[in-house]
């Protein structure tokens, strides 16, 4: 399976950005190579808060969030995302998180429901067809 396949047909994916970073090269990236693979992708732009994630992913009827993190606020942003997707009802909904995550927060961020976790140095390919099995 490769990107430029309509793995992600009819999915509708939200690429979020929460907090303060300001780097958002990866999450278009990742945008694009999921529109590409056949997903209707959302971005909602840089420095979101938890909240505000929350209510377009409401807004938009998601199928899935990813959020790219590269500020190393991970532990505390990754949190409260999830807990305002709960609030919202939205406690079913796939989210995984990018960027720079170190290895040893990452089974903290599973613990509190996160879906799976990409590094940078996973091929991307390699991303959205992990992405394409856990929504199939």
């Amino acid at each position: 399976m490769n990107t430029s396949e309509n793995v992600l047909k009819g999915t509708r994916i939200l690429v979020g950005k929460p907090g303060l970073d300001g780097h958002d090269i990866g999450a278009k990236i990742i945008a694009l190579a999921l529109r590409n693979a056949g997903a209707e992708v959302i971005y909602t732009g840089l420095r979101r808060s938890p909240e505000q994630i929350a209510r377009v992913a409401v807004d938009e009827g998601v199928n899935a969030i990813g959020l790219s993190i590269l500020s190393g606020s991970h532990k505390e942003l990754v949190p409260d995302v999830m807990d305002k997707l709960r609030e919202a009802g939205l406690g079913d909904v796939a989210v995984f998180v990018g960027g720079t995550i170190p290895l040893e927060d990452q089974p903290y961020l599973k613990e509190v429901g996160v879906t799976d976790i990409f590094t940078a140095d996973m091929p991307l390919e390699d991303v959205v067809n992990s992405i394409a099995r856990t929504l199939a």
